[in-house]
């Protein structure tokens, strides 16, 4: 086995193709590439082609992106939700066959597991970051770690957060300070979204309990602080959602719309509660927020059982089988139609 790289406009790039047993084409996007660099030789190639793929938005079901799908090897998506949503969408909308498709949920890296399981470690980043953002080690955070955009459900976050802290004063309830931590801003791009949101809790009156942080891709320190993650991605979730397993690595419950890769992941009631996505759940994850915050052996039991989740099938390793199992699958398939 060697490996070599290639600028993927090259005619290395062309050839290496020609002569590979199997390529693997990684996102939706590379179907480009299937006509824009090979160009005649794509028939030759298709056969030969895994295609990896973790899109979802429509934007993605276009002719000029999958026309190819079907002549492929095979398929292989993040999750059985965005499988089945593939199949039906490309038949639908294009009228188009999708190959043989496998579902290969991820798994954690390695790099992740030893902070997550390093408890000093997390200590010191639990202090760390709370410390920069002014809270204290006692009050409870919750939080979003997503780019900041509608599609990622900010918004209907931070006004599930707000009834959330009306319904504690309500009723009264004694619970130790709330804040709302929204990992994945981007105040240089100054987006109308991003703006609405920091209108919304300026208007709530409610600046001292939420926190802002510039998207980053190192999100263990968050992870370590918080106490709660919450994924609240909106119309058809997340493909996935790598966040989820990771959050759920550092023994945080997962408070998630009942969308995409997200349903596949949380065991709602056991490793996190479940709401519905668009504005119908705002009510129901505020009402999750404080099933919580109310309750901090609930909040420990789900951590750990969503830890328990990740050892079980969410590691490095698994993913690393299953990734396996398809390519052993599809380099046979390739390999068949070779000796046609």
């Amino acid at each position: 086995m060697h490996c070599q790289v290639h600028s993927a406009k090259s005619q290395e790039a062309v050839d290496t193709a020609l002569k590979a047993d199997l390529i693997v084409l990684n996102t939706a996007v590379a179907g480009k590439w299937l006509d824009a660099v090979l160009k005649e030789d794509a028939t030759q190639v298709l056969p030969k082609v895994l295609w990896w793929i973790h899109e979802m938005r429509g934007h993605y079901f276009k002719m000029e992106y999958v026309k190819h799908l079907p002549f492929v090897a095979g398929a292989m998506i993040d999750s059985h939700t965005t499988t089945e949503y593939w199949k039906n969408r490309t038949r639908e909308r294009l009228g188009i066959k999708m190959p043989q498709t496998y579902a290969v949920h991820l798994g954690n890296s390695k790099e992740l597991m030893k902070v997550a399981e390093d408890s000093v470690a997390k200590r010191v980043l639990r202090e760390h970051v709370r410390e920069s953002l002014g809270v204290r080690n006692e009050d409870i955070l919750f939080a979003i770690i997503n780019s900041v955009s509608r599609g990622k459900g900010q918004d209907l976050f931070l006004r599930a957060f707000y009834e959330s802290l009306e319904l504690i004063k309500g009723q009264k309830l004694q619970v130790p300070s709330m804040h709302a931590v929204v990992v994945g801003s981007d105040m240089n791009a100054q987006t109308k979204f991003e703006m609405e949101l920091r209108n919304f809790i300026v208007e709530k009156k409610i600046q001292d309990r939420v926190h802002f942080v510039n998207k980053t891709l190192t999100v263990a320190p968050y992870l370590a602080a918080i106490d709660v993650l919450v994924q609240n991605s909106q119309g058809r979730g997340e493909c996935f959602g790598r966040i989820t397993i990771e959050a759920m690595a550092f023994q945080l419950p997962v408070l998630g719309t009942a969308a995409g890769g997200t349903t596949e992941i949380v065991v709602n009631g056991s490793t996190g509660l479940l709401h519905p996505a668009g504005k119908e759940g705002v009510t129901p994850l505020a009402k999750n927020i404080v099933k919580l915050a109310t309750h901090v052996e609930r909040r420990l039991t789900m951590g750990k059982k969503g830890y328990e989740r990740v050892k079980e099938r969410f590691m490095e390793q698994h993913m690393a089988d299953r990734i396996s199992f398809v390519l052993k699958e599809v380099l046979q398939k390739a390999k068949s139609h070779r000796h046609f």
